[in-house]
Formats: C-alpha cells, structure tokens, sequence
C-alpha cells in the first residue's frame, strides 16, 4: 500500500502559507485578520471496493483559511474576505481554492445588505440539514454535507417586532464537487464533472431567488422560507463518455417550501426541518424531527451530558429525483461536553434504516491544546451496507481524520 511521502507539491504549499501569514498585516494594513492553517491526515483501514480507487492507508493534506475584516463608519460597513485553499496528497479534486466569503455588508438601525459571495446557514437539526439551500455543498470536504461553498449573492434582511424577513438574489450558480476518478469515497463510477446537464438553458448564470421569515415568540424558533431556481442537490445520470461509463450531474429547476421550528424547554431542544419540492418529478415531502435532552453536571462535575434522537422521512421518487439515504431512517446519539479550560467535547452517532438495519456511525472529538492550537478527531464507518443502499458504493470507505490547528 502506499504510505505518505513529502511531495514537491507540499512543500510548495508550506513554503508560501508561512510567508502569507506573517506579511499579512502589511498588505492589509488596517484590516483584522484571523483564521487557521490545518495538517489532516485521513486513515483508510480497508481496502478500496474498486481496482482503479487509490489504495493509499494514510492521505495527508494541508488547509489554509485566513479571513480578513475591514470596517469603518463606526463599524455601520464591513468587508470581509475568506480565501480556503486545500491541498491533499491523493484527491487531485479534493485540492482546490475557493472563496468562502468576499462580501460588503452594510447595517442600518432596521435593516442590513450584504452584497457579495457569502455563506447563509439554516437548519436546527442534527442528523440532516433540508432547509439549508442556500450554499452549494463542498462534497470533496467531507460526506456529512457540512462544509459549503461560498455563493454569490445579494441579501436584504429588514428586522421588524413581528420577525426577520430575508430576501435573496442569487445571480450565479455553483456545481457540487465531487472526488476524483481514482479517490476514495468517489462511489462505484467516477462523476464527469466537467458535463453537467442544467434544465436551464442559462445553466451556471441562472438567477435563482428565496425568501425566509424568521422569529422567536417565548421559547419557540421559527423559520419558513421558499426558494426558487436551480437545484442544489444534482440527480447522477449514468452515461457514456469516450467509452467510460460515468455519472454525469443534472441540475434541475426547482421550487422548494422549508419549515425549521425549533422550541427550547428546561432541559430539552426540541427540533424539526420540514420541506416540500417540486421540479424533480411528482412533488415530495421530506422531514427530520427529534430532540436533545441534557443532564447538566453530571455526577456532580461540570460536564453536561445530551441524548440525540431523530427521525427522517423522504417520500421522493429515486428515479426522478436524487437518491437519498434518509428516506426511513433512525438517529441517535450523545453529546458529552466537558465544559474544562481546553472545551473538550466528543459526539457519537448513529444513522440507522429501520428495513434495512444499514448504519452509518459517526465519531467526533475535539480539544484545544492552548490558546492557538486545537486537535480533532472524527471517524465515519459504514456498516451492514446492502447492495441496494444509497451508502453502497463507499461501504468499504470507513476513515478515520486527525486534525491539528493552528488560528492565528
């Protein structure tokens, strides 16, 4: 098996990342600037499924993510400017530059404006985020669909006693990625990224548009938005290509109503994301619902305790639109904050489908070492995989990711 070696490639990465964090502040001289350079390492205890996947146990890689504030106008304006780059020993596609914000915002007493490329989060739960569609998936990052792009856009948000209302333009669409031919957890057939089909003759330059209301009444969170316009999540479609069999993404035009509720008690969150979305096929509905209950200081410590349980639902029809694990599914899991000087915390959890019993088991640790250093841990394992699963293609992909920081 291939073991990690010290590339030309690495060391070039490590010889302009030193330089760009210390003249930083000359070049953006009145401008606050933070972030963090990571070394990751992934671990790939089996053997690949398929005879053309790297075979690489241990798969190096090395992030940059600076970000670079400026404000004036008695802090009413702001620019802010997140570069992320990866570089990574064995996935040419999981090395790659992106902008994760590179934005102007603006505030007023009632209201403010972004303008730029920027990331906008929604979404209470934990298993799976169906509301949140704004920002496309960076799936090179990791599979738990956590990390997105940056995505152009222009964003009102006026603040008013009954809620928050946001408008979105959104004037450029950006493709999933997705690993390279020869990677691990690429799945049983390379995706042809430089192919993708759009439903829209305007394809990556449509304008798609959302709307979301937001407000908390007492000890409830509600959010209810819509957005149209160009799918997000691609449907796979098997094709031919210069005589290799490939998945090619196909964007469809979308409409999508989302619900997020959240209501907060003593001792319980309770959680639910709802969608319904048209454009992909007959109409389908798709929810996740749970809580989190918290046993705070236990056995008389200062660590704090939390079960997780969810359940998902998604009525889709797989043929005519994308495949989905989540369709009857189970999760549990438990969330142990230590709440110590070094905000040690682990979580543990497990989606599991009620017919089929396939499990996907998922680890998470982290620990600050002092004031600028951190340390995770996470692990992803699939078990009990049959052949028809959505997780069929990546069943002998388990890995395991160390991850050492440095912020700045």
């Amino acid at each position: 098996m291939q073991i990690f070696k010290l590339t030309a490639t690495s060391l070039f990465f490590l010889t302009i990342t030193v330089p760009l964090i210390s003249f930083s502040g000359i070049v953006f001289a009145g401008w606050d600037i933070s972030g963090s350079i990571s070394g990751e390492v992934r671990v790939f205890p089996n053997e690949p499924a398929y005879p053309e996947q790297n075979d690489a146990t241990i798969s190096p890689s090395i992030v940059l993510e600076p970000e670079f504030v400026y404000e004036w106008n008695r802090n009413k304006d702001r620019l802010t400017f997140t570069p992320f780059a990866r570089w990574d020993g064995d996935d040419n596609n999981r090395s790659h530059f992106d902008l994760r914000e590179a934005s102007w915002l603006h505030v007023a007493n009632d209201w403010d404006f972004v303008a730029g490329v920027s990331k906008v989060f929604w979404g209470v739960t934990e298993s799976l985020h169906l509301v949140d569609i704004i920002n496309q998936t960076d799936a090179v990052e990791n599979i738990d669909r956590e990390d997105k792009l940056g995505q152009p856009m222009i964003n009102l948000n006026l603040f008013r006693e009954w809620g928050t209302v946001s408008m979105f333009i959104l004037p450029g669409f950006r493709e999933r990625t997705f690993p390279d031919d020869d990677a691990r957890l690429r799945g049983p057939l390379p995706v042809d990224v430089d192919n993708a089909i759009f439903e829209s003759s305007d394809k990556e330059h449509h304008i798609d548009g959302a709307v979301r209301w937001s407000h908390t009444l007492g000890q409830w969170d509600i959010g209810l938005a819509y957005f149209r316009g160009t799918s997000r999540e691609p449907r796979l479609i098997t094709a031919i290509n210069n005589g290799r069999t490939m998945l090619v993404p196909h964007y469809d035009q979308i409409d999508q109503t989302s619900l997020d509720l959240q209501l907060t008690t003593e001792s319980t969150l309770w959680k639910l994301e709802a969608m319904t979305r048209g454009g992909q096929g007959k109409r389908f509905a798709a929810a996740v619902a749970g809580f989190e209950y918290t046993f705070f200081g236990i056995s008389e410590t200062s660590a704090d305790l939390g079960i997780l349980f969810e359940y998902l639902y998604d009525n889709r029809d797989t043929t005519t639109a994308p495949a989905t694990f989540a369709d009857d599914d189970v999760f549990v899991g438990t969330r142990l904050t230590l709440n110590d000087t070094q905000d040690t915390a682990f979580l543990i959890g497990a989606i599991v489908d009620r017919h089929s019993q396939a499990t996907l088991l998922s680890l998470e640790a982290e620990q600050r070492l002092n004031d600028n250093w951190k340390l995770e841990i996470e692990g992803r394992f699939f078990n009990n995989i049959p052949n028809t699963s959505f997780l069929s293609g990546i069943r002998e992909d388990d890995f395991i990711t160390l991850r050492v920081s440095r912020f700045f």
